[in-house]
């Protein structure tokens, strides 16, 4: 077998794939020990996790950095959550921390997989469930903050693909407490109003904290029980909520939910035209071929003369009625034949017949005289002549 050989950044792209398709390795909670921990002057955090036998890298990203309450130093002892993926440059995974507790303080994360798992078992995660986005929605109906780049990145997207689709926006707190209330009863009020075709529920990334009223059970009932399809739009791509499991479908990224809702008009357009096109082609082509089969078929026999057909049926008629004629002509002479002979061999079998020879019948009492001792005399019997009858006496 021959390898083709690839190079070092596409092994390390494939690997990094294979990676990021696992949804597990999306959210991870890790505890272990800091070492080697840099804050870096960008805001960003560099360090290593570890135990007892192994070690991981870590980074987290100012934005998420920001959000913690306390400073990581190299031995403290830390549950972060986040991603694993690849870095493609130095060939090595890592984990890209969205939160981090100092170990013991997981609450909310075992939270979010006890909900989890409870949900699942109910069924609200099952795919029989889930209902088909419409294909030409005009109502768009979107859960978020009245203000922030979500409503505008859908809005840009939405009115880009297909200016005549209306965006109905209700805003909610998509964070802190009480938001996951206010979330829920926003859903149902876009059921029992019917204020849309399908509805969007999204908000930008952050924290666990921050997206945590997205993983709260109040939520996913609203979203399960809720009869208009909704897409959910949590987070960033890696964010995975409790919201993305039930909901009808899930997108990485507001602007991708605004992609998954709204079809590109301007594409459709130029999809039926392309079709408009084939079809005018294939018209002219079948319109081509049938007057090509018509001048054939008026060159035809057929048409040109018509009457010969209908002379050769009537000769074809004539000839029948003659042969019919002759056959019905020799079974009448058969059968006359037939019935004279047979005529004659029942004449000849004919009691009258013998009589003309001499013969006559002789009758008593009307039954036929067979034997002389069958006559007494003075008996009168009848005689048959082969001209009439005679009366005569036994002497």
């Amino acid at each position: 077998m021959k390898y083709q050989a690839i190079t070092v950044s596409e092994l390390n792209s494939y690997i990094k794939d294979k990676i990021s398709q696992d949804e597990y390795l999306a959210n991870v909670l890790v505890k272990g020990e800091i070492s080697n921990f840099k804050n870096h002057y960008t805001g960003h955090f560099y360090f290593t996790l570890k135990d007892e036998n192994s070690l991981v890298k870590c980074i987290m990203f100012k934005s998420y950095a920001e959000k913690i309450n306390f400073m990581p130093k190299d031995g403290m002892n830390v549950m972060v959550f986040g991603s694993v993926s690849v870095f493609e440059r130095d060939g090595v995974y890592q984990i890209y921390v969205k939160a981090m507790q100092e170990d013991g303080m997981g609450s909310l994360y075992t939270k979010y997989e006890e909900l989890k798992s409870k949900l699942e078992k109910e069924g609200l995660f099952d795919e029989e469930h889930k209902k088909k986005i419409p294909e030409f929605p005009k109502e768009i109906g979107v859960l978020t903050s009245q203000t922030g780049a979500v409503i505008r990145d859908i809005i840009n997207v939405s009115t880009r693909r297909n200016p005549n689709v209306h965006i109905r926006l209700l805003p909610v707190a998509v964070q802190g407490p009480g938001a996951g209330e206010k979330i829920a009863s926003a859903i149902e009020l876009m059921n029992n109003k019917n204020l849309a075709d399908v509805i969007i529920v999204a908000r930008g990334g952050g924290s666990i904290e921050d997206l945590w009223p997205f993983n709260e059970e109040c939520v996913a009932r609203a979203i399960y029980n809720s009869n208009l399809p909704v897409i959910s739009a949590v987070g960033h791509e890696t964010d995975f909520t409790i919201a993305d499991f039930v909901a009808d479908l899930r997108a990485p990224t507001p602007s991708a939910a605004a992609e998954l809702a709204v079809p590109d008009i301007f594409e459709l357009k130029n999809t039926i035209n392309v079709y408009q096109n084939r079809f005018r082609i294939l018209l002219k082509r079948k319109t081509e071929l049938m007057r090509l089969k018509y001048e054939k078929c008026m060159q035809s026999r057929v048409f040109k003369q018509p009457t010969d057909f209908i002379n050769d049926y009537l000769l074809k008629i004539d000839s029948n009625i003659k042969s019919l004629e002759k056959s019905i002509s020799d079974k009448m002479h058969e059968s006359k034949n037939s019935f004279v002979e047979k005529l004659a061999k029942l004449d000849s079998l004919s009691p009258l017949k013998t009589l003309t020879r001499g013969y006559c019948l002789a009758e008593l009492n009307g039954k036929i005289i067979k034997k002389a001792s069958d006559l007494k005399q003075e008996q009168e019997i009848s005689l048959t002549f082969s001209d009439g009858k005679k009366q005569a006496k036994i002497l």
